[in-house]
């Protein structure tokens, strides 16, 4: 029998609910209050949202999006920053004692991958994960031909290596990192994890259409050559449904394949539910102390 998860479909909210939602999500399952969860959402407006350790100030053009009108939240996550705007985006919360997870970072990220990849295909997009192997080789030549971009070493692992000589952008869709979903070579879904109160937490973005200028235009470089070659590499290692696919592709047609993809990958049975009074209660309080707080957001 397929065990019962907890599915959470909450449309389109601002980057400070979205985040504080999850980690809301979070503590209530790490109490015993609900079961695991999988999550569906969008950003509006749109959002950059940077990794726990990445420098606001240092890597975010905070003037450009103010003036663009996006929100910029930081993430319980580790990674880089993504532009969230026309995208589906996903978060997996489950117990790390589940004996559904396995305990390696690398692992765990293939079990939820392979779910994703099967809705994918469902789409008639043939995605696969990018081994170690693979990104060790791709961070050796980013190295080589002189790249400057802060990496994570592992997906979700909230560590960050400063890279000398890297011209890659501090966006999380310009390099395939360990264990990302690509098609022919370019990142499709960038995902995140971190791993709090004996809980695991997986968020990630599977881009709908990706706007190469957009998403340069709130990133910091120290010169306009630097931010075009971020995005001549950003165009290069990076794709979307609509480039794939050669059509628009809706938000609610790819959460439905997701959830197809999820339930047949993992063997569980997603029931639609809402949020509990406790996580409500729980995210409002993580607004207004963390999400929406220049002290969580600009404290690097």
């Amino acid at each position: 029998m397929a065990k019962i998860w907890r599915l959470l479909e909450t449309g389109y909210n601002s980057g400070s609910w979205n985040m504080a939602v999850d980690e809301a999500i979070l503590l209530s399952h790490a109490r015993g209050l609900v079961p695991p969860t999988v999550r569906l959402y969008g950003w509006e407006p749109p959002a950059l949202s940077i990794g726990h350790l990445q420098s606001a100030l240092r890597e975010v053009d905070l003037e450009a999006c103010k003036r663009l009108g996006i929100d910029m939240v930081r993430r319980p996550t580790g990674g880089r920053a993504v532009l969230h705007d026309e995208e589906v985006t996903y978060s997996i919360i489950i117990r790390e004692s589940d004996p559904l997870l396995p305990k390696s970072l690398q692992e765990s990220y293939s079990l939820v991958a392979k779910g994703i990849i099967r809705g994918l295909e469902a789409l008639g997009v043939k995605a696969q994960i990018r081994g170690p192997a693979r990104a060790q080789r791709d961070r050796v030549a980013g190295v080589q031909m002189g790249a400057n971009a802060r990496i994570s070493a592992e997906p979700g692992r909230n560590v960050e290596v400063p890279r000398r000589g890297d011209r890659l952008s501090g966006a999380c869709f310009d390099s395939p990192a360990w264990y990302e979903i690509v098609v022919d070579g370019k990142k499709l879904v960038g995902s995140a994890q971190a791993r709090l109160s004996g809980v695991f937490l997986q968020h990630g973005s599977i881009l709908l259409s990706l706007d190469v200028e957009k998403q340069c235009s709130v990133l910091a470089f120290p010169s306009e050559r630097e931010r075009a070659l971020a995005k001549r590499s950003l165009a290069s290692r990076a794709t979307s449904l609509k480039e794939i696919l050669g059509r628009d592709v809706s938000f609610n047609e790819v959460s439905m394949a997701i959830i197809g993809g999820i339930q047949e990958s993992l063997e569980v049975e997603l029931t639609p539910g809402g949020l509990i009074y406790e996580e409500l209660e729980t995210a409002r309080e993580l607004i207004s102390q963390k999400y929406a707080n220049d002290r969580w957001n600009l404290r690097r």
